[in-house]
């Protein structure tokens, strides 16, 4: 498939012979705007030149080391200070203050101006791409910075000096350019990597998100499904593998070539033993926010978690995305072997992945998964085509409920994004078929609760909500009954229990919904009757029709 690589211009040619001629001879060292900027394909070769780095994978991957969930060891990174939070201004930190890819956008569109387009679409999809990189750069800029200049192209430093520009001021440039952007670009890129229609909205709704303009990235995010481009993968691994680049979750990623423009950084973050630095590795903050695999934090009582195997029985996304002890690995050698962080020696030998053994063994003894495994999809790691991530399709759903939410405090439309964010499978643990009784084209609803309380979770609104919509629509009555589960608890605590869940559902559809009392009875069960099999589905209340 065609790829945005960098191109390189070679060569010249001399034109003339006569003595004036010869005194102005084109330069062999510099690009001449005079002689360059002639034709469609001069501005195809410039176009792809605004391409280059104008994602920076750098900060995308590196990132998460100045959070709690990732560690930058090597100082001359730039990132670790950031991290452990002795950042100052005389220190080495990550470097966002840069106007290059500014100044080459600016050029081209002023460039661009000058040459006639046998199809004015073609020269506007153009314009369109490059004021979008040019928009995200200096999104990037005023988030990290709080108010960037806003500059033009410039002849001397002296002109080049200009005053810095308000953090409001940078962010309505950026919601003009994308606004400006967005209907001169084509529905669909033409080849992998370059800018269409979705590329340029993700960027408009993510900053929209930032600055907590809910209603423009909801918007934003709203045209993006409505693209119908886009799906979650069924395999959230492969999205990050090579066998995935081409994933329809996939909007944006920064294009590699194992030849021309190769990526190696994913080979940095390889442990000592396959020949990395461990330049960027996962937290023990990260392993500790993943939820067991029975939706309890490890926190919570009868999660299951056990400190002395603390890798067991996660939430299955964990082991997709963090490579720690124990798990089964092929080394860049080809050999099956385990992964083992933990001992100083290994069969009488210094373990080379001890965080102790040396500079480049992950200090936390923890390695990304993303991008890494299988490490045999790689011909070279240091010379791959991985391509990093910059916009995925889970990031609009997710925005779209976040920002729906925090407009209207309501489930509502969300959802039909929920359901789709639901499909994706994740290798958990088959589930007993729940069969429910329809009722006048009505089927039951059920509202979980966590072991032990009888508080409403934000993620089971949407199963009051239906069924207050139900009510509505055909002024019909129902029971709602609560439950608490066997093998928590008394029978006279599971009673009181599962009246307070019972009470709290009722007063959730009188109080929020605008249901009348007395189209509502209330029951409770305690743990007498079980509903499910599984004894912690059976922490509910059902919400059934009353005929």
């Amino acid at each position: 498939m065609k790829r945005v690589l960098v191109y390189m211009l070679a060569g010249m040619a001399l034109v003339g012979t006569s003595c004036s001629d010869f005194l102005d001879t084109i330069p062999h060292d510099a690009l001449s705007p005079s002689t360059t900027w002639q034709t469609e394909k001069d501005a195809e070769k410039f176009l792809i030149g605004c391409y280059d780095g104008w994602a920076d994978e750098t900060g995308i991957l590196y990132w998460d080391c100045a959070s709690d969930f990732g560690f930058n060891f090597h100082v001359h990174e730039n990132y670790r200070n950031i991290g452990n939070g002795s950042m100052t201004a005389s220190n080495a930190v990550a470097d966002y203050y840069k106007f290059g890819m500014i100044r080459r956008c600016n050029d081209f569109l002023t460039n661009i101006q000058n040459i006639e387009f046998a199809d004015a679409k073609k020269k506007d999809n153009m314009i369109g791409q490059v004021k979008t990189i040019r928009a995200y750069t200096y999104f990037n800029m005023n988030w990290q910075y709080g108010g960037v200049p806003i500059i033009d192209s410039y002849e001397t430093a002296e002109e080049a000096q200009v005053p810095r520009n308000t953090e409001e001021e940078v962010k309505k440039y950026i919601y003009d350019e994308l606004d400006a952007a967005i209907p001169m670009l084509d529905d669909a890129p033409a080849a992998s990597g370059y800018i269409a229609k979705g590329t340029a909205l993700a960027i408009k709704m993510r900053s929209a998100l930032y600055y907590a303009d809910y209603q423009r990235a909801k918007e934003a995010a709203k045209a993006i499904m409505d693209l119908g481009q886009y799906e979650l993968d069924p395999s959230f691994e492969n999205i990050f593998m090579v066998s995935g680049q081409n994933s329809k979750e996939i909007i944006a990623a920064v294009q590699h070539d194992e030849n021309l423009y190769s990526n190696w950084m994913i080979a940095t973050m390889y442990n000592n033993s396959d020949a990395g630095w461990s330049s960027m590795v996962p937290s023990k903050n990260l392993i500790d926010a993943y939820e067991m695999s029975n939706g309890l934090t490890k926190e919570e009582a009868g999660s299951g978690y056990d400190p002395v195997h603390p890798f067991a029985n996660r939430d299955p996304r964990m082991a997709m995305t963090v490579l720690y002890p124990g798990m089964d690995w092929v080394n860049y050698k080809g050999e099956e072997t385990i992964i083992n962080t933990l001992d100083k020696e290994v069969n009488g030998k210094s373990n080379p992945d001890h965080p102790g053994t040396a500079n480049n063994s992950s200090k936390t003894g923890l390695t990304w998964a993303k991008y890494l495994a299988p490490m045999s999809q790689y011909g070279d790691v240091w010379s791959s085509n991985a391509q990093t991530i910059i916009f995925r399709y889970a990031e609009v759903l997710l925005t779209y409920v976040e920002a729906e939410n925090e407009l209207n405090g309501q489930i509502n439309s969300l959802r039909a994004a929920n359901d789709e964010l639901s499909k994706r499978p994740v290798s958990c643990p088959e589930c007993q078929e729940t069969v429910t009784e329809v009722v006048n084209n009505y089927v039951d609803n059920v509202v979980y609760f966590r072991i032990n309380s009888a508080k409403i979770d934000k993620n089971q609104q949407v199963s009051i909500f239906n069924t207050a919509q139900f009510m509505k629509e055909n002024n019909v009555p129902i029971k709602v009954i609560g439950y608490a589960d066997k093998k928590t608890g008394t029978g006279s605590y599971n009673m009181q229990l599962s009246e307070k869940r019972a009470r709290a559902v009722a007063k959730e559809l009188i109080d929020k919904y605008g249901i009348s009392s007395s189209q509502i009875t209330i029951e409770w069960k305690g743990s007498d009757v079980q509903p499910y099999n599984e004894n912690n589905w059976n922490r509910v209340v059902i919400m059934s029709a009353n005929n």
